[in-house]
């Protein structure tokens, strides 16, 4: 079957679409988002979505997470991901369906995959007479701790349910709505967090030639590590080194024992983040030694993503089938960005997959970002409410066609 071909049965199956439906599951589900590894009510309305489109359903997969097998016939299976945690974000939209629950908020648009989500499971399932295999639906719990695809997969995903052929997933992004990016190869960054730990002497503010201070020892840290990325990474390679936090003391006149510092890397090759390691190791170290801390630092490298590298023979089928529905112009290539996702574990030991982004900013949110922005598109994006922001909106004209892509993305990985 032709690209065309497939784009044509996609768009007959979800001609139907529900969209007051399912435009009303998105709202409810924006009201009540939860935290990583606490979406009990999402996965428990998720589930039943697919219990309704009949789908063997279980629960509780990796903690919160849902998956939903249709079998049908001989063919391949194809995995279909959306992923279902809500930030500590305050929402600041003033939309009639904001959170309503306090400091919580779905700011990484992660409602509206599981709406996506639902609704393609619904539209393969009601056209299963138009395509042959096994359908396996997974609502992820925690992406944004890094954990959740690793918890399914050390439940069992692979052993308990059908293993997959081929994964894909999609995700939210900042944009004029109705574009679709795809990157065939790497598409987003590893991400890696470093926790560094200053011992120094406390004591009394009024005697601080007893103390060895941490707080003066962690701002020359914290400078210092700014020079990481400008100094010691080729102009060549892509990284960026945050310090997210820095952390002292009790009260104003008490110079504390201890500085704590926290910080993220983005790198897109495994040689530059330990190189990047490496200099903050000896960074640090250095300058706990030039201040005379009574021992060196603790380093501590915790949580990671991995870098989310496309198949790109797979990316490409499925860039060319969204060509087809949305039409020429609709389907661009962004290059990698500086995001992190956890979506690779589920590929588990090299299993194919294709992930991509479908642009979701109100049209007349990115035109007014566009008046005062002008031409340049980095500007016009640094202008609109992005993801993590309490401002995050996506359009709602976004949810059939996030359900088309899925949709039309699932019919060419089961087309021979």
């Amino acid at each position: 079957m032709t690209p065309a071909a497939t784009a044509r049965t996609a768009l007959d199956l979800t001609a139907g679409l529900p969209l007051s439906a399912l435009e009303d599951l998105y709202r409810d589900l924006h009201r009540h988002p939860e935290l990583s590894g606490r979406e009990h009510r999402t996965a428990g309305v998720l589930a039943g979505q697919l219990r309704t489109a009949g789908y063997e359903t279980a629960e509780g997969v990796g903690g919160t997470g849902v998956v939903g097998v249709l079998r049908n016939g001989d063919g391949p299976t194809v995995l279909l991901r959306g992923d279902m945690d809500a930030l500590p974000v305050t929402e600041e939209t003033g939309l009639p369906y904001a959170s309503e629950a306090p400091g919580v908020m779905h700011a990484c648009g992660h409602d509206l995959h599981v709406t996506w989500l639902a609704g393609a499971a619904g539209a393969l399932a009601a056209g299963r007479d138009t395509w042959s295999g096994t359908l396996l639906v997974v609502g992820q719990p925690a992406e944004e701790t890094g954990r959740g695809a690793a918890a399914m997969m050390e439940d069992g995903l692979y052993e308990r349910f059908p293993r997959p052929d081929v994964l894909l997933a999609q995700h939210a992004a900042p944009g004029p709505a109705g574009l679709y990016a795809h990157t065939p190869g790497l598409i987003m960054s590893a991400s890696t967090d470093v926790d560094i730990v200053v011992h120094g002497v406390g004591g009394h503010g009024s005697r601080p030639e007893a103390t060895v201070d941490p707080v003066v020892t962690a701002a020359y840290i914290v400078t210092r590590l700014q020079s990481v990325v400008s100094r010691e990474v080729a102009a060549r390679e892509q990284a960026v080194l945050t310090v997210g936090r820095i952390e002292a003391g009790t009260r104003h006149n008490i110079i504390p024992s201890e500085a704590h510092i926290a910080l993220n890397l983005r790198t897109q090759s495994a040689e530059v983040r330990e190189r990047m390691l490496a200099a903050i190791r000896r960074i640090a170290a250095g300058e706990c030694a030039a201040a005379g801390c009574p021992r060196e630092p603790t380093v501590t490298v915790g949580g990671s993503f991995p870098m989310t590298v496309n198949d790109a023979d797979t990316d490409r089928r499925v860039a060319a089938v969204h060509g087809e529905v949305f039409g020429a112009g609709t389907v661009l290539d962004f290059g990698a960005v500086m995001g992190s996702e956890d979506f690779p574990f589920l590929a588990g030991d090299g299993l194919p997959y294709a992930y991509w982004f479908v642009t979701s900013t109100p049209a007349e949110v990115w035109d007014a970002a566009a008046a005062t922005a002008g031409d340049d598109l980095m500007e016009q994006l640094a202008a609109v409410p992005s993801n993590h922001s309490p401002h995050f909106a996506p359009d709602l004209a976004t949810v059939g066609p996030g359900v088309r892509t899925l949709v039309s993305a699932a019919l060419e990985m089961f087309t021979p």
